[in-house]
């Protein structure tokens, strides 16, 4: 692995630029341009894309399926509401306290320069009060209708993704998205001990399985935008590592992803279906990894590197694996 320590902030003038394209929303602007006085239909579309709606989706398509095989069966669909409810408030609060702090870099990035604290739709005294909203009440619920072990591993995944990750990973080191990502594998966790409230070998793997996806997932996407990145001074590892050496990580993510995701049939906790499943989109996963190495070895650059077929197909293979862990108790 290659590891590296960077300006945890932009530099001065950056940071500068970033602050003065923001301004300090709520006390700087005049008050024709507050927040408050914006249409309340943009302003609530905006409060909802402070949550990331896309990325909790792949969060849910990870905690159900759990709650199908903790079950062997079909869950009780009101416990599976409240519990995709709750992981959409805990994972929502994250996300809109991870837009407050990382405010100034995101004004920079021309991938983030449209989130409602940049553009001014929201301001980062609301942005930091409805996180932490969220946050509490996603406990709350947790705890009151589901079980307190959900509760505490879902303020342990918001805790981790906005102090770890967010606050001392990210600018720090380009492992930030390897263990920052642990955060993103929590909701296996929670799906598991919704319906059981306890925890076996089951969900530990699958739980390694995300973790080891994580990076393989992220990093062709960094890929793209790289420049967004360095601009910033966040050492995501394709800006500190060439091509080769971030395709090889990769690789080598990637393929004990696959063996991991393998160890739930000889443990006796799927069978042939969800077996089927992860060889054949595995297999798929390891020759586009295995693709992209090689064109990064031939110092393929631009369009032709083709590194976002990886990334996108990265979102269908996890949503297959997971499709099959909810079939397959119905198949055995």
């Amino acid at each position: 692995m290659c590891v590296t320590a960077v300006e945890s902030r932009p530099a001065d003038g950056g940071t500068s630029h970033a602050l003065k394209a923001m301004g300090d929303i709520g006390t700087s602007q005049s008050p024709s341009q507050s927040p408050s006085r914006r249409p309340i239909g943009a302003r609530v579309k905006a409060f909802v894309a402070l949550t990331k709606p896309r990325i909790i989706e792949l969060l849910l398509i990870t905690t159900v399926p759990v709650m199908f095989l903790a079950e062997q069966g079909v869950p009780d669909l009101g416990l599976v509401l409240l519990t995709c409810i709750g992981g959409y408030l805990s994972a929502g609060g994250a996300n809109a306290l991870n837009m407050y702090i990382d405010r100034d870099i995101d004004a920079l990035m021309d991938r983030t320069s449209q989130r409602p604290l940049v553009t001014g739709m929201v301001s980062p005294r609301e942005c930091l009060a409805f996180g932490i909203t969220l946050a509490v009440a996603s406990t709350l619920l947790f705890g009151l209708t589901v079980n307190w072990l959900s509760a505490w591993l879902s303020l342990g995944a918001l805790l981790f993704y906005v102090v770890v990750y967010t606050m001392i990973l990210k600018r720090r080191t380009s492992q930030n998205i390897v263990w920052g990502g642990i955060a993103g594998c929590m909701p296996v966790l929670i799906g598991w001990t919704a319906v059981t409230n306890s925890l076996t070998w089951a969900p530990l793997i699958l739980f390694l399985v995300i973790f080891f996806w994580t990076p393989p997932h992220y990093w062709p996407l960094s890929m793209k935008v790289k420049e967004d990145y360095a601009r910033v001074g966040v050492p995501m590892l394709p800006v500190i590592a060439s091509n080769k050496v971030v395709a090889k990580q990769i690789v080598i993510y990637s393929w004990v992803m696959v063996a991991v995701s393998l160890l739930l049939t000889p443990l006796g906790y799927t069978g042939w279906f969800y077996t089927a499943v992860a060889l054949a989109a595995g297999g798929w996963w390891l020759w586009e990894a295995h693709g992209l190495q090689n064109r990064a070895k031939a110092e393929v650059t631009g369009g032709k590197l083709k590194e976002m077929r990886l990334f996108h197909w990265s979102i269908t293979y996890v949503s297959l694996l997971f499709v099959a862990v909810a079939v397959d108790p119905f198949l055995r």
